[in-house]
């Protein structure tokens, strides 16, 4: 697996690309300091450059972090102000932060609606709007009656409530039984945001943020088991995070969290084989068909590899080349070659959890 040139990384800093994010640090001579790849500074000569496979060691070589990217936190870390803000607002769904309230918290509206529609693709108060949604659809599958679950989750007016209702799920409230309801998580990760979703049987989406074709992922997912996506409170998000942390800390090599995967009949059967392969080690696309017992059916199997939705859990990154070479990988084939060289520094590590 061949790895990146200096021309190569050069030109990915002047492209002030996030999608190396994880890949390489630049250190830069001349002023003692170093940066991730996508760091908004201006481009230095490359005389000037020196670049390294991690921060940690750019800081042993007594390099500074930048202070415009931050290179030693998370990329797109979700602040800690609006960690707090969405913690209340799962907790309690009455709660309305309007502009003035976010401005008695020394927080700036503008500010927090550009985070929200950067991250989540909506508007802060489009979330709160959604959430509330969430809790009156739980509610009425509970059994409560509409006009109980839409006053008790903060609505004011039931015709409010039948408006905001409808324009989501496409039905009035008292069709709710037609339809499922797929939580949605962002979490950060030491190579960029991921998506995870859950149903109430499983985790049926764990992707990262920048995925080509995540749209069309969601809306596949969302006619399949004819459900709207929302954010949530599920145990199956708190249980995934937990594990994809301790999976990039080096603790974790086997994954239990459920999954709720739909797909044919035959994508069901590759995504099962992938589950197999074992931690840090490769199969080709050949070596996936013939243990399918088609060996005839490698070109399938890719195309069943690249429908995978869940990332790392059923783990396409491990599938490669009859040549060695790295091959299709939605999150980014850098992503591919860090979980790779990731595994095989800590393949040798005893203490997995499991």
């Amino acid at each position: 697996m061949s790895k990146l040139t200096f021309q190569e990384k050069y030109a990915a800093i002047g492209r002030k690309d996030s999608f190396y994010e994880g890949l390489f640090i630049t250190a830069v001579k001349t002023t003692g300091i170093f940066c991730r790849p996508a760091c908004r500074a201006r481009k230095p000569k490359a005389e000037n450059v020196i670049f390294y496979d991690s921060a940690l060691a750019a800081l042993q070589d007594g390099y500074r972090p930048c202070k415009v990217c931050k290179p030693m936190e998370k990329m797109d870390e979700t602040p800690d102000y609006i960690k707090s803000i969405i913690k209340e607002l799962h907790e309690n769904p009455y709660l309305r932060c309007k502009d003035d309230d976010l401005r008695q918290r020394d927080i700036e509206p503008s500010q927090i609606r550009r985070w929200f529609k950067k991250h989540h693709n909506m508007t802060f108060h489009a979330y709160q709007r959604m959430l509330r949604i969430n809790t009156a659809f739980n509610s009425i599958k509970k059994g409560e009656s509409i006009t109980d679950s839409a006053l008790n989750s903060g609505y004011e007016s039931l015709s409010g409530f039948n408006e905001g209702y409808r324009s989501i799920f496409g039905i009035p409230p008292t069709s709710s039984n037609e339809k499922s309801v797929l939580n949605i998580v962002r979490f950060t990760t030491a190579i960029g945001p991921m998506f995870a979703c859950a149903s109430t049987k499983g985790i049926c989406l764990l992707e990262f943020t920048d995925r080509r074709m995540l749209e069309t992922e969601f809306k596949d997912l969302c006619k399949r088991l004819n459900a709207v996506i929302l954010p949530g409170e599920n145990p199956h998000l708190d249980h995934v995070q937990s594990e994809v942390q301790e999976y990039f800390s080096g603790k974790r090599k086997e994954f239990t969290v459920p999954l709720d995967t739909p797909g044919t009949t035959f994508q069901t059967s590759v995504w099962r084989i992938l589950r197999k392969i074992p931690y840090a080690e490769t199969r080709s696309y050949k070596q996936q068909a013939i243990a399918l017992g088609n060996p005839k059916a490698i070109r399938a199997v890719g195309t069943a590899n690249g429908g995978n939705r869940v990332a790392i859990i059923i783990p396409c990154h491990r599938v490669i080349g009859s040549d060695g070479r790295l091959a299709g990988y939605g999150g980014g084939l850098h992503r591919k070659k860090w979980l790779l060289d990731f595994e095989g520094a800590h393949s040798a590590s005893a203490n997995s959890i499991s």
